[in-house]
């Protein structure tokens, strides 16, 4: 018999999500059974597979010792480098300035180097994080942006704090501004365009509509033109809407596509000048809440920026700064 105290990061998890973290070889078979049987208990007491559990709760598992048997330890992410560009950071969050190129997450063809790589061993140097003391939770991300789109990035340093943003983030309680250079000057300064977007998987593309489908969303995006020259204009932009290639798809559709933009632009002529990304960065990020947030409250109302856009500065000069604080 072992038994096992649940933590502050573990708080809220069903049982049974438990005890796959504290038993990785027992059968889920097997598992159902000890909890029905009363061979893992809580508190003493029998417990329902979907009981959720409070932090300082003590799980006993009478079980054999085999299945607690650990794989040893191998941290895929103490080879990726743990050097970050911190826009903001305390005890609860961590902002991160995501370069172009990066990606956030492992995909199918890269499992290493990713951003939540780069943030789990930024934070296992800092002592903020250790895989052995922790059942269940690792250091996570609460929104993502494309690997061409660079710019602010939030992780979550503990399991509270990661729900509150995802809650919060779902409410649309932050307020997130993007910088793109587009092609060509729109006849309207500013304006908020909307449609329907559906997407295709298997293409990674999405494509957008004038009329309503059973699989399109509703889109809103919102910009500004801040400056125009050479046929070029950098644009301040809103999503009022979050969906996957948003911005991307929806300039493109007016006939303002993204500088360096390669899905649904294809530019030859952008990559001659250098651009093979999308001119495009989540420069601001406004914790706006108009409910409760927790152990997060005092966010609110705080905004935070990236201090340089490199494409902004490299087309528009220094000053595109002063141009953001213009209304």
């Amino acid at each position: 018999m072992k038994e096992f105290t649940v933590t502050k990061n573990d708080a809220g998890l069903r049982l049974d999500k438990f005890v796959v973290k504290i038993c990785p070889t027992l059968p889920s078979s097997l598992m159902f059974k000890y909890i029905r049987t009363k061979r893992i208990k809580i508190n003493g007491r029998r417990g329902e597979i979907s009981t959720r559990l409070n932090e300082g709760d003590i799980v006993s598992a009478y079980i054999n010792d085999e299945f607690f048997t650990q794989v040893k330890p191998k941290y895929s992410f103490l080879t990726a480098p743990a050097t970050l560009d911190v826009v903001y950071e305390d005890q609860n969050i961590l902002l991160v300035d995501k370069k172009q190129g990066l990606l956030v997450h492992p995909d199918k063809n890269e499992y290493t180097n990713t951003l939540i790589d780069r943030i789990q061993h930024y934070l296992y140097k800092k002592e903020e994080y250790d895989p052995k003391n922790e059942n269940s939770f690792a250091p996570a991300l609460a929104n993502r942006i494309d690997r061409n789109t660079g710019g602010i990035v939030i992780a979550a340093k503990n399991a509270e704090a990661l729900k509150i943003l995802c809650d919060k983030i779902k409410r649309r309680e932050m307020d997130k501004r993007y910088l793109a250079v587009i092609h060509g000057v729109p006849k309207k300064k500013a304006d908020t365009l909307e449609g329907f977007l559906e997407k295709n998987e298997s293409k990674n593309q999405v494509y957008l509509k004038n009329f309503k489908t059973d699989d399109a969303k509703t889109i809103k995006t919102k910009y500004r033109v801040l400056e125009s020259k050479k046929n070029l204009s950098l644009v301040e932009i809103e999503l009022l809407t979050g969906r996957t290639h948003q911005i991307r798809a929806h300039m493109a559709s007016i006939g303002h596509p993204l500088l360096g933009e390669g899905k649904y632009n294809k530019s030859a002529e952008d990559r001659k000048m250098g651009f093979d990304k999308q001119a495009l960065y989540s420069y601001s990020l406004k914790f706006n809440f108009s409910t409760d947030a927790g152990i997060l409250n005092y966010l609110n109302g705080r905004r935070f920026t990236v201090q340089k856009v490199w494409f902004a500065e490299e087309l528009f000069g220094d000053n595109y700064r002063s141009l953001l604080e213009k209304k």
